[in-house]
């Protein structure tokens, strides 16, 4: 929840997930989403490394932040494009990148 605020006062439109299977259906139902920022630990049936695959496959143009305070990705867990960012996170570099990204 913290993440949603700082990106609502940030001037972002946020769409908040509570698990992967929400995250699919938001994406099917907002296909203008252009970022999605995920937990490697998250509940349901899919983790966020696992979700950050799906959509680097299924939604190639989404740009893709996986974040984790107690696991670190190995390089071939990450899809090629997705950033990884160790928590805590800086609020103030993952908002450069997240604008860095919206103007690539």
């Amino acid at each position: 929840m913290v993440l949603v605020d700082l990106f609502e006062e940030a001037g972002f439109r946020v769409e908040e997930a509570g698990d992967a299977s929400e995250a699919l259906d938001l994406l099917k139902a907002h296909p203008s989403i252009r970022i999605v920022v995920t937990d490697i630990q998250m509940p349901g049936s899919m983790d966020g490394l696992r979700l950050a695959n799906y959509i680097h496959d299924a939604y190639p143009p989404i740009a893709l932040i996986v974040c984790s305070g107690a696991i670190s990705p190995d390089g071939g867990a990450l899809p090629q494009s997705a950033i990884f960012m160790p928590k805590p996170v800086d609020h103030a570099i993952l908002l450069r990148t997240v604008s860095e990204m919206l103007s690539a």
